[in-house]
C-alpha cells in the first residue's frame, strides 16, 4: 500500500512486533519531483516561550504532562511541514522520527498513547526510534522529536 510516505515494511508476524503504531521499515522512491524534508528536534515550545504540558506544584516544582507535550510536539512537527511544503504535507508525510525522553520508564507509554491516536494504523505510521537521554535543552521538556518528511509534488 503506497502512502504519501511511502511503502511501510513489516516483519513476518513470527518475528519480534513494535510496540506502538510503526512499521519495522519505509521505503521511498525518490523522483525528480520528490521534496526530502529534515525537521530538527522539535519540543512543546509555543511561540510566546512558555511550553505545554508544564505547571507548578504547590511546592513550586515542575510537573511534566508527556500526553499533553507529546501531542504539542507532533503539532509543532506538523506545522513546520505544512509550512516547509506550501501548505502540501503534514504528518501523513514523516517516513521516519527518532523520540527523546527524559525518563523512558515514566514517559514511554503515555508517549505511545498519543503517537498511536495521531498514528492509529502501523501501515501509514512513520519508522521510529525512541531513546532516553540525560537531559533536554531545558527542564521544561520530557520529550523530544526529530524527524524526516518527504513529498511528492506530484500527489
Amino acid at each position: 500500500m503506497t502512502s504519501q510516505n511511502g511503502n511501510p515494511y513489516f516483519l513476518p508476524a513470527s518475528s519480534a512486533q513494535g510496540l506502538a503504531n510503526y512499521p519495522h521499515a519505509r521505503t521511498v522512491l525518490p523522483s525528480s519531483s520528490t521534496k526530502t524534508i529534515y525537521i530538527s528536534g522539535t519540543s512543546s515550545r509555543r511561540g510566546d516561550g512558555t511550553y505545554a504540558g508544564v505547571s507548578t506544584s504547590s511546592s513550586g516544582s515542575l510537573i511534566l504532562d508527556i500526553r499533553e507535550q507529546t501531542a504539542a510536539v507532533l503539532d509543532n512537527i506538523g506545522r513546520i511541514i505544512n509550512g516547509a511544503t506550501d501548505g502540501k504535507g503534514g504528518l501523513q508525510n514523516v517516513v521516519d522520527a527518532t523520540i527523546f525522553l527524559t525518563d523512558m520508564k515514566k514517559d514511554y507509554a503515555g508517549m505511545n498513547e498519543v503517537w498511536n491516536r495521531v498514528f492509529p494504523a502501523k501501515e501509514g505510521a512513520p519508522a521510529r526510534t525512541t531513546v532516553q537521554v540525560a537531559a533536554l535543552p531545558g527542564e521544561k521538556l520530557c520529550v523530544e522529536i526529530k524527524c524526516t518528511a518527504i513529498l511528492n509534488e506530484d500527489s
